[in-house]
């Protein structure tokens, strides 16, 4: 396969894995713990550009351990899915934004651009590969996850790396809310941040998340499901919910209308946070990008004025929040079950990725 300049080099696994057992691992796939059998490796070369694209059998990669990842973590990736239509045919959800989010992580963690299309075209041939492991149960998708990091063999600190490996690796995941969607509880940290102005919490680096799992623990051992996390400097202006973005529904109904915190270069610039934004409006729901603080959040929800909040992300689409904690207050929102804007807006946007309902905005990519 050529794409881009270069052509793939087709390494297909001796011996893939066997029907029966990936029909088992299908009925019950849970989350990121199974691989399909092959990935897709392209390196990269200052000087020379990307070469040397594979598809190959999934499995290990030799690493140098003096490789400038592991000392500086020069690293992002990406996260989408692949679906199967009523039909058999197989899409993903606007995978050029995430090709485009890619490189905008990448001008920040001074890494190289990796062409658009080249991105695309490496997903869409290892979903093609690996066909048989997209899911055809309801709620059931393929988890693609591209990603990118420095290979450069060498401990100096005065310059970023000059060698990178991108991979691109699926993985089969269930129903995020296979018991039904269940509102998750969430504790505002004050001890930990995220992100700070000027930091890399707009890029999708594996930094960002490390860090944030000492608040996470936190939240857990404070009784809560997700950790929020509120603005570096005053620790006042809430900003996402775990690894997600949050929407808060002002008013129902008719007179229902949504706010998101705006991206200020702290926050990651969501695709489903995006899709949010450009399908609510379609739908008669007016959006907002702004500011609120957590005083405003719990007054609104005390006055009613605040009906329904959620987080949105890949994985889960849309996660009902039900009850917010922290040190000194406590606060529900609406009577702590999801809310009729927030399923409206998750019905709508599953409906697209899976093909049973129009696609206006050409979001569906189908892989051909």
């Amino acid at each position: 396969m050529s794409t881009d300049g270069l052509t793939f080099d087709i390494r297909l696994k001796d011996e893939p894995t066997p029907a029966a057992e990936r029909e088992r691992i299908l009925a019950n796939p849970g989350w990121g713990t199974h691989f399909t059998d092959h990935m897709i490796t392209i390196r990269y070369k200052e000087g020379k550009g990307w070469h040397d694209a594979r598809l190959e059998p999934y499995g290990p990669i030799p690493m140098d351990p003096a490789s400038q990842v592991f000392h500086y973590s020069q690293e992002l990736f990406e996260g989408l899915k692949a679906y199967r239509q009523a039909d058999g045919t197989v899409t993903t959800f606007r995978p050029h934004a995430n090709a485009a989010r890619m490189n905008r992580s990448a001008k920040r963690m001074a890494m190289p651009d990796i062409p658009e299309q080249l991105f695309v075209d490496a997903l869409d041939l290892l979903v093609r590969t690996d066909e048989a492991w997209v899911p055809t149960r309801e709620g059931h998708s393929l988890y693609l996850r591209p990603n990118m990091f420095a290979t450069t063999r060498a401990l100096g600190v005065n310059r970023p790396a000059d060698e990178y490996l991108f991979v691109v690796i699926a993985s089969p995941s269930g129903d995020y809310y296979a018991k039904g969607i269940k509102p998750v509880s969430v504790w505002l940290s004050r001890d930990f941040t995220r992100a700070a102005p000027g930091g890399t919490g707009e890029a999708k680096t594996g930094g960002n998340y490390a860090a944030s799992f000492a608040g996470q623990a936190q939240a857990v051992a404070n009784g809560c499901d997700q950790v929020v996390w509120l603005d570096a400097l005053e620790h006042r202006w809430v900003e996402e919910v775990g690894s997600m973005n949050l929407v808060f529904v002002y008013g129902s109904g008719p007179d229902a209308r949504l706010l998101t915190p705006a991206l200020t270069g702290t926050l990651l610039p969501g695709i489903t946070r995006d899709s949010m934004l450009t399908l609510a409006p379609d739908l008669g729901i007016p959006v907002e990008e702004g500011k609120i603080s957590i005083d405003d959040w719990q007054t609104g929800c005390e006055s009613g004025e605040i009906t329904e909040v959620f987080g949105c992300g890949t994985a889960a689409v849309i996660s009902p929040v039900g009850h917010v904690k922290g040190d000194d207050r406590e606060w529900s929102i609406g009577d702590g079950d999801p809310g009729p804007t927030s399923m409206r807006l998750r019905n709508e946007l599953i409906g697209i990725q899976y093909g049973t309902r129009p696609d206006p905005y050409s979001w569906v990519h189908h892989i051909k």
